[in-house]
C-alpha cells in the first residue's frame, strides 16, 4: 500500500510539473509561432550586419552619384518592397506612386514622421517635421499664414533689394565666380531679411557664422565627443538658439508696444498668433525649432536648386534661349531700375517649369523616413511596429514609365499640371505634407533667374556634369562659371 499510495504520488507530482512546464512554454511556443508567422510576411531582403546593415553601402552610393542605381538594383531584385537596415534601425524600402501616397497622406496614428537623430537633436524635436496629428496641423497652419501668396506679394520687392545687393557685391566687376557658395550666401541673407527681420551687420554676419558650424554636423554620426563634429554642431545651434531667443523677446515688446506689423517677418508673425484666451498660440520653444528648420530648408533647397537650373541652362541652348526670352520681355516692359511685381512673376511660366524640371531631375531631398506606430500591412506584407519606412523622391521622378524619357530636360512636361500622375512628382511633398514654404521657393528662385539671366551670360568651367550628395546634391567644385556682364537697356 505505501509503495502504491508513492507510486500514485509520484505521477500526481510529475503531472504536475509537466503541466508547469507546459503552461510556461506555452506563450513562448505561440510566440514563436507567431514571430515565424510574422518573418514569413515581411517583405524580401536581409537586414545586413548588425546595426551596419546597409548604411555605409547607400551613403557611398550617395557620394559617387549612384544612389539610384543601387535603388534600382535592389527594385530588380526583390520589388517595389524590400527590407534593409539603415542607421542602425531595420527598415522598409517602398518604392512607387502608392508608396509615396502611403508616405504623403498616412494615418498619423499608424504613421509619423522620422528623422535621423542628428538633425532631430539639432533642429528640435518641436520642428514641424517631428509633429503629427493636431500639433503638426497647428505649427503648420502657423507657418502657412506667414507663407501664402496673399502674404508673401508685399514681400517680393524686399527680396529684391537683397538680390540686387547681393549681385553687385559678389557678381559684377567678376570674371569667374563659384555659383553653389554664393547662392547660399544669398539664400541666407534673404532668409535674415524677410524670415527674422535681421538687418545687414555684426548680428546677420554672426547669424551666418553659428548657422554653417550648426549644418555641418546635422548629417554627422550622433556621438557627442569633444572634438567631433556633432558636438561643434551642438555648441553652434546652442548659440542659434540662443540669438533667435533674443530676437523673439525683441519682437514680443514691440508687439506690445504696437510698433510693429503682425506680418513684418516671420518671428513676428508667429507670435500674433492668439488662442481663444488670447493666449499665444506657438510656444517660444516651437517658434525656435520651426524658425531654423525654415533657416535649414531655404538656405539649402533653394540655392541648390538655383545651381543646376543655371548648369542646365547652360548645357541647353533652347530651354536657355526660352527663357531668356520670356525674362527679356519682361525686363523691357519696365521703366529701367523699377522693381518686379507679383504679376510680372505671374509671366514667367516657362521659368518656372523649367525649374519644375529641375526639381524633377536634381531633387534637393533624396528621400526620407517615416515611423511605423502599429503594424502596417502593404502590399501582403507586414511592416512592423517601430520599423522605418524608407523612401526616395528620385525614384518616381527617373521613371520611364511616368516620365518620357527621364534623363532629358524638358520644361514642357510641367504646361500641364494635370498630365503629371498624383504621388509621383513629389520634390515639395504631398496630400497634407506638402512644402508650406512652396511659394517662397518659387519668388525666390523666379527673381534670382530673372536677374542672372538679364545681367549676364556665364560657361561652365567644368563640363563633366558629375553630382554627389551630402546629402543634398552638390555640383562638381561647386559650379565655377566665367561671367560676362550684360548691357543694360
Amino acid at each position: 500500500m505505501p509503495k502504491l499510495l508513492q507510486a500514485h504520488l509520484f505521477c500526481y507530482s510529475s503531472m504536475n510539473i509537466f503541466f508547469t512546464i507546459f503552461l510556461f512554454l506555452l506563450p513562448i511556443f505561440f510566440l514563436l509561432v507567431r514571430r515565424r508567422s510574422s518573418s514569413q510576411r515581411l517583405p524580401p531582403g536581409s537586414l545586413g550586419i548588425p546595426i551596419i546593415g546597409q548604411s555605409l553601402s547607400l551613403l557611398q552610393a550617395m557620394k559617387a552619384n549612384t544612389a539610384e542605381r543601387w535603388l534600382e538594383e535592389r527594385i530588380r531584385k526583390y520589388g517595389s518592397i524590400s527590407k534593409l537596415s539603415l542607421f542602425g534601425k531595420p527598415t522598409v524600402f517602398i518604392y512607387g506612386q502608392a508608396a509615396n501616397k502611403l508616405v504623403f497622406t498616412g494615418d498619423c496614428s499608424v504613421i509619423t514622421n522620422q528623422q535621423a537623430q542628428s538633425v532631430r537633436m539639432i533642429l528640435g524635436d518641436r520642428n514641424l517635421l517631428e509633429l503629427s496629428g493636431e500639433d503638426h496641423k497647428r505649427v503648420r497652419d502657423a507657418l502657412v499664414s506667414f507663407l501664402k501668396p496673399e502674404c508673401l506679394k508685399q514681400y517680393v520687392g524686399k527680396m529684391e533689394e537683397e538680390i540686387r545687393e547681393h549681385l553687385e557685391m559678389h557678381w559684377e566687376g567678376k570674371q569667374k565666380v563659384t555659383v553653389l557658395p554664393l547662392m547660399k550666401t544669398l539664400t541666407f541673407n534673404i532668409i535674415c531679411s524677410l524670415l527674422f527681420g535681421v538687418q545687414r551687420g555684426a548680428r546677420r554676419d554672426k547669424l551666418v557664422e553659428y548657422f554653417q558650424e550648426m549644418i555641418q554636423g546635422m548629417w554627422s554620426v550622433p556621438v557627442n565627443l569633444p572634438f567631433t563634429r556633432y558636438n561643434r554642431s551642438l555648441r553652434a545651434t546652442a548659440r542659434v538658439q540662443n540669438m533667435l531667443k533674443d530676437l523673439i523677446r525683441e519682437k514680443r515688446v514691440e508687439l506690445e508696444q504696437q510698433g510693429a506689423s503682425s506680418h513684418q517677418d516671420l518671428i513676428t508673425c508667429l507670435l500674433s498668433i492668439r488662442g481663444k484666451d488670447n493666449e499665444e498660440l506657438i510656444s517660444e520653444k516651437e517658434i525656435v525649432h520651426n524658425v531654423m528648420l525654415v533657416m535649414v530648408a531655404g538656405h539649402d533647397t533653394s540655392s541648390v536648386l538655383i545651381s543646376f537650373i543655371m548648369r542646365l541652362l547652360s548645357n541647353d541652348p533652347t530651354v536657355y534661349a526660352a527663357v531668356l526670352q520670356e525674362q527679356e520681355e519682361i525686363a523691357k516692359s519696365k521703366p529701367c531700375g523699377e522693381l518686379l511685381t507679383w504679376e510680372d512673376l505671374a509671366k514667367m511660366k516657362y521659368t518656372w517649369r523649367a525649374a519644375m524640371e529641375t526639381l524633377r531631375m536634381f531633387p534637393p531631398i533624396f528621400g526620407g523616413f517615416r515611423k511605423t506606430l502599429k503594424d502596417i500591412e502593404y502590399k501582403g506584407y507586414l511592416i512592423p511596429k517601430g520599423w522605418q519606412i524608407f523612401w526616395a523622391s528620385s525614384m518616381t521622378h527617373m521613371d520611364s514609365s511616368i516620365f518620357q524619357d527621364p534623363s532629358k530636360f524638358d520644361p514642357t512636361r510641367f504646361e500641364n499640371q494635370a498630365s503629371v500622375p498624383p504621388y509621383c512628382f513629389v520634390a515639395f511633398g504631398g496630400g497634407p505634407r506638402i512644402c508650406p514654404g512652396y511659394e517662397f521657393a518659387r519668388i525666390e528662385t523666379l527673381v534670382t533667374v530673372h536677374y542672372l539671366v538679364t545681367r549676364f551670360t556665364w560657361k561652365l568651367c567644368c563640363t563633366d556634369n558629375f553630382f554627389s550628395r551630402d546629402p543634398m546634391p552638390v555640383p562638381t567644385e561647386g559650379l565655377p562659371i566665367e561671367i560676362v556682364p550684360k548691357k543694360l537697356w
